[in-house]
């Protein structure tokens, strides 16, 4: 699996819909399909990229009026699945990065892009639960690579227009770790 792709939808009877188009469609794994906080539901897949991409698509092209937000990664950075197992601790916590969204899909995105734009490592990604259809991400570094990975992840984000924070807490204290994980 080099790709993943995600459909962030407004109805929850739409979202169901999506993930059984997208599965008949192409040859890909179903990672996530469930609800989400706000009344929206999520789909995400893996797959090669040609698969994802068609699968997406065909989504596009049938519930465009329920679509909020989608994305194909190819080359997905390896930390964003133990992230969003929630089971990608750091030994030790350095400078602490947050990222948070408006919609799931541009969270993956922003994450995707800040692990692949410096030397830092994806601590979690909470996705919508409990956060009023929002999501964040956190990682951990030196504070040069997490400045430059939440800069590069908040870019992407703020391209879609979801952006709603962004922080670069240096010298964390430990016990914020214990408290994301």
């Amino acid at each position: 699996m080099n790709a993943i792709g995600l459909i962030e939808l407004s109805s929850i009877a739409a979202g169901m819909q999506s993930a059984d188009m997208m599965l008949k469609t192409s040859a890909i794994e179903l990672i996530l399909s469930r609800t989400i906080c706000s009344g929206k539901y999520m789909v995400l897949v893996g797959g090669d990229v040609a698969s994802i991409q068609a699968a997406v698509d065909v989504v596009n092209e049938d519930l465009e009026e329920a679509i909020i937000d989608t994305f194909v990664i190819p080359s997905v950075h390896p930390d964003i699945f133990p992230a969003l197992n929630g089971t990608n601790p750091p030994p030790d916590l350095e400078a602490l990065g947050i990222i948070e969204s408006f919609s799931v899909a541009s969270l993956i995105e922003g994450a995707d892009a800040a692990c692949k734009s410096a030397d830092v490592t994806l601590i979690e990604i909470r996705l919508a639960m409990a956060l009023g259809g929002k999501a964040f991400c956190t990682l951990t570094g030196d504070v040069a690579a997490v400045t430059s990975a939440v800069a590069a992840g908040a870019e992407i984000i703020g391209e879609k227009g979801m952006l709603v924070n962004k922080v670069v807490i240096p010298n964390a204290r430990p016990e914020l770790l214990d408290e994301m994980v």
